[in-house]
């Protein structure tokens, strides 16, 4: 097995009333790998794996290509480079799906509590549930933990998280704690994929790896606690913050930028506070993955 991470950083910037969103950091970067997955330890496979998939995503009123996978792998598994440069639909055309969650199983998450403005979790929880009903997938609330945040987490973590790959890890910070918040940047985020191998029964009776097939197991979501209570602090401020919680979900369910000005995964956005046609769209393919009980 191998694990990735990527982070994408968004810059908050207030202008005469007036947010902006930019981009300081590349969406679904590589960071590193798991030193504990690079050494071969991961929990036993399958765990709270279903025989189907838990739900299924929103329906689509607009269908739209103005979305981007962080990550790409041929329909028959294999993970193509971060970031691609063809569209969604030209990767379709290519014979390529995004990287996704198991969508069989939930994606757990905690979070350290340290710094958090009022109001934060409230407005961090809305944009979760968003980011579920658009893609299907089931989140659940592992409560608080004392973890803090690392550039290079481990995503299998037994003696604090137990026999499962370690929950997504939601954490308020400072520039002081994570340097790469500094400046204007308000948040990061991103995942940890996972690749595994599916052999057939002649490929395993003759010793074959069999096919590659990559899904996110782990992530993080870091944000500025000094930022978020500042826009908190203004009118209409926490729309403002939970459409930077919605990005920021997005790129660690596996969006990355797009260049249409019209979705809230534009690097750039003033009034955009929600996910618009290119995002649900891709938020909807992130929720029809492949179910990968091997991991």
């Amino acid at each position: 097995m191998s694990g990735r991470v990527g982070v994408a950083a968004v810059v908050l910037a207030v202008a005469a009333g007036t947010v902006w969103l930019h981009t300081s950091g590349l969406a679904g970067g590589s960071t590193g790998t798991s030193a504990a997955v690079r050494a071969g330890l991961a929990p036993s496979p399958g765990h709270e794996a279903a025989a189907a998939p838990l739900g299924r995503p929103a329906l689509l009123l607009q269908p739209s290509d103005a979305w981007r996978p962080t990550r790409t792998q041929p329909l028959d598994g294999h993970a193509t480079s971060d970031v691609p440069a063809v569209s969604a639909a030209a990767g379709d055309a290519a014979g390529t799906a995004p990287v996704a969650w198991d969508p069989c199983r939930p994606i757990h998450y905690v979070t350290r509590l340290d710094g958090a403005p009022a109001g934060a979790q409230e407005l961090m929880a809305q944009a979760i549930a968003r980011a579920s009903a658009a893609t299907g997938l089931r989140f659940v609330d592992d409560g608080a933990s004392t973890e803090g945040p690392s550039k290079q987490r481990e995503a299998y973590q037994p003696g604090r998280y137990g026999d499962r790959w370690a929950p997504v890890l939601i954490t308020y910070v400072s520039p002081a704690e994570v340097p790469d918040i500094a400046a204007a940047v308000i948040a990061q985020a991103g995942p940890v994929a996972i690749t595994t191998h599916r052999p057939t029964w002649w490929q395993r009776v003759n010793a074959r790896p069999g096919e590659a097939v990559s899904v996110y197991v782990s992530g993080a979501v870091q944000v500025d606690a000094a930022q978020v209570a500042d826009a908190l602090s203004r009118p209409g401020g926490a729309d403002v913050v939970r459409a930077v919680f919605q990005h920021e979900l997005g790129h660690l369910l596996g969006l990355a930028h797009v260049e249409d000005p019209a979705q809230l995964m534009y690097p750039e956005a003033s009034t955009v506070l929600d996910y618009a046609a290119g995002d649900l769209t891709g938020l909807a393919a992130l929720g029809t993955g492949q179910c990968v009980p091997e991991v």
